[in-house]
């Protein structure tokens, strides 16, 4: 073990090394009154900042969780080193030589385990690098940059490297720096061989991954050879100091401009963050290997402060993989006070390919907020659903209303469930807000855990179906509802008086008849030749209606309708043209309002993002409609 760390060495780090130059790698701090600075604290969640810093003093507090220390201190529990780690590091960063107090100056082998890796990595991100410029064979790798638009500078600016095909050409090299093989097998540079460790990139091209604080801690590896079995991308395993889901390539670069500027760009892979960067968007970060998740989301809001007027816009292919990528990020969107946006390329290309096409502009453009992340999960999920039917748009709300009710926000819920009620081309926009409202509420009754299953699906069902189709479903339909009094009364005289409305009847769709028992006689009559065949031949009618209906519930339905007598209201004088033409009206203008309301919905959501042409289109069939309509209620059967 090594000795003591001489107390004055100790010291001269401390002094040599300021607090709030240390602790604003990790965090954005804010003038806090009285020479002191302020930022959201590291060690716990919170929402407005309680961790301070004071410069002169050399130490920092924080008022929520009680945290609290000088440089070292807190170098020590950001990233979980010991003191003497800690003192190392900060030594290294400020040129100071430590001296020990038991064996003289401190041996690299000696040092804590963090410490060694770290500077391992160190070590093989200088050596990849070199032979990216320097090696025999890394002009495969050099013609992979060039096709991509990124030269030396570029690689150089960014560290990007090359590991040589050999089985064990770094694992040689830091053993002659004097690592031991526990060390390299712990840090994931080299793994268990046969003989011995050999290296774990072979024949690939390597970007460093780096800490916040700017230490190497992996590397991310493309395949580039075909004889490689191994996946595109190999990133380096979990270890003491890698934890993928804590690590965002680009950090240590972008982390100054994405606190300055209140704003961060989230994309997918390594090159794309290159291409960012030199097009001049500076605030580029992607994530390594896994999904944006939680811990990515802590790093970012310690950099925005939590600003309400920050942005994170996130950057995914137009693929199906990248659509899903974009939902995944939707989930975790509340643990954000900023603002969030997706961007995606109109031909669905990633920022590398589209500054290759068109260039630095392309991508500072295409980084500009879009659409708000939320606007763009909520069509992603209506978009699977036929909105042009009540069904449709049902599912599509049952689905859709449990996101927006997880917003924390109570105004922006609401401006969100508005949203959606145009999305889905629902009028009736507060019966959509009711039901988020409600959904909102049972989450917060249960503890954020949302409403039972079986209590959501028994209320969603009752609930949507009222505003969004004049159709009760399932077995608590009633046949005799005065909803459904016109279509019995119009079946009826089809079936016992079809001269009366033969030959118009004959025009009717299924779909004019709303209670799927009444379609389905509708059908029946239809297969059977229609009314029509009925005036031609009234014996065989009714048998060959129900020769025709599908099932024993349709005929039973068939029989009951010809037999039930037709309900005559009060200053009707008898079954006659007039009355029949009465009941074929108020069926076909309840269909064409219904379609009247489909297409206004659709005008709706046309309106924001759709086609020009199609939204022509739409408008016309909309007047057609109205104009018929108002025939109907001003001409009756005459008009059919």
């Amino acid at each position: 073990m090594a000795g003591r760390i001489n107390d004055e060495d100790v010291k001269a780090v401390r002094d040599a090394v300021p607090i709030d130059a240390v602790v604003s790698e990790y965090l954005q701090l804010r003038n806090a009154g009285g020479g002191n600075l302020k930022g959201l604290c590291p060690f716990h969640d919170e929402k407005s900042p309680s961790f301070q810093v004071s410069p002169s003093k050399g130490f920092f507090h924080c008022f929520g969780c009680q945290e609290g220390g000088d440089t070292i201190t807190f170098v020590m529990k950001i990233d979980h080193l010991t003191f003497s780690e800690a003192v190392e590091r900060l030594a290294g960063q400020a040129g100071i030589t430590l001296r020990y107090e038991e064996g003289g100056y401190n041996p690299s082998h000696q040092r804590g385990e963090r410490i060694r890796l770290v500077e391992a990595h160190k070590i093989a991100a200088q050596w990849y690098a070199e032979q990216l410029v320097t090696g025999p064979e890394a002009d495969t790798g050099r013609a992979f940059l060039a096709d991509r638009g990124f030269g030396q500078a570029a690689a150089e600016h960014f560290g990007v490297g090359y590991s040589p095909q050999g089985w064990d050409h770094l694992t040689r090299f830091l053993r002659g720096k004097g690592f031991s093989d526990k060390e390299l097998l712990l840090s994931g540079l080299s793994q268990e061989g046969r003989r011995g460790p050999i290296d774990r990139f072979r024949g690939r091209l390597m970007w460093p991954i780096r800490d916040i604080g700017g230490e190497v801690v992996g590397f991310g590896a493309r395949k580039l050879y075909e004889a490689d079995n191994g996946p595109k991308y190999l990133n380096t395993p979990e270890t003491a100091i890698y934890k993928k889901s804590q690590v965002l390539y680009g950090i240590d670069l972008a982390k100054k401009d994405i606190a300055k500027a209140s704003r961060a760009v989230v994309v997918e892979g390594y090159t794309d963050v290159m291409a960012c960067h030199l097009a001049g968007v500076t605030t580029a970060i992607a994530t390594c290997g896994t999904a944006f998740g939680g811990d990515h989301i802590k790093i970012l809001r310690r950099l925005l402060m939590d600003n309400g007027s920050a942005r994170v816009i996130f950057t995914f292919d137009g693929d199906a993989a990248g659509q899903k990528a974009a939902l995944r990020a939707f989930e975790d969107d509340q643990k954000f006070a900023a603002e969030t946006y997706i961007a995606i390329a109109p031909d669905g290309m990633d920022p590398c390919d589209l500054r290759l096409a068109k260039g630095d502009e392309a991508v500072a453009d295409l980084v500009e907020p879009r659409t708000p992340l939320f606007e763009f999960a909520l069509r992603q999920i209506v978009a699977r659903y036929d909105l042009d039917t009540p069904a449709g748009r049902a599912a599509a709300l049952d689905e859709a209303a449990p996101v927006v009710a997880r917003i924390k926000n109570s105004g922006a819920q609401h401006e969100v469930a508005v949203q959606l009620a145009g999305m889905l081309g629902i009028l009736d926009t507060q019966f959509v807000v009711r039901r988020i409202s409600q959904l909102a509420r049972w989450a917060r009754d249960r503890g954020g855990k949302g409403p039972a299953p079986d209590q959501r699906r028994r209320d969603g069902a009752q609930q949507q179906a009222g505003p969004m189709t004049a159709t009760p479903r399932g077995p608590a339909l009633n046949l005799r509802n005065p909803v459904f009094a016109t279509e019995r009364e119009l079946l009826k005289l089809a079936l016992q008086r079809p001269e009366l409305v033969s030959p118009a009847f004959d025009a009717y769709g299924v779909d004019e008849f709303t209670a799927p028992p009444y379609a389905a006689v509708r059908e029946a009559i239809m297969e059977a030749g229609g009314a029509e065949f009925g005036v031609q031949d009234p014996q065989d009618y009714l048998v060959r209606v129900r020769e025709a209906a599908p099932d024993d519930a349709v005929r039973a339905m068939v029989t009951e309708l010809a037999v039930e007598a037709i309900m005559l209201h009060r200053g009707v004088k008898g079954v006659d043209e007039v009355y029949a033409g009465a009941q074929l009206v108020t069926v076909r203008r309840r269909a064409v309002e219904r379609r009247i309301r489909d297409i206004t919905g659709r005008l709706t959501r046309l309106s924001a993002h759709g086609d020009p042409a199609e939204l022509a289109a739409v408008q016309n069939e909309l007047w057609i409609l109205q104009q018929y309509d108002q025939n109907l209620r001003e001409h009756g059967a005459a008009a059919l």
